[in-house]
């Protein structure tokens, strides 16, 4: 790994040699992890996940589709009435008899 040295521009602006950036993978625009350590800084690239927000109604089908069991079954029915929903009316999978 050769080391390369570029500038720091107007606001703050720090260019990431071409070469490098090919190899690593970053196109204009991505996103990059910079974190301070005790030799100075680390630019990598950074992975960014999108959120999902699940609404009442699908966390009420996950709490009553993963019930184990008819007591845990039993439970998930009484957290998705105090969301404010019927259990009957959200689908999902009931826990095998047994």
């Amino acid at each position: 790994m050769a080391a390369e040295v570029t500038k720091v521009g107007k606001r703050g602006t720090v260019v990431i040699p071409a070469a490098l950036r090919r190899r690593l993978g970053i196109e204009e625009g991505a996103p990059v992890l910079i974190e301070e350590r005790e030799e100075g800084v680390l630019i990598r690239p950074a992975a960014v996940l999108p959120v999902e927000v699940y609404t009442p109604e699908r966390r009420a089908e996950f709490l009553l589709s993963t019930a184990v069991d008819a007591a845990d079954y039993a439970r998930a029915v009484e957290e998705v009435r105090k969301m404010g929903l019927a259990p009957s009316a959200v689908p999902h999978r009931k826990p095998p008899k047994g």
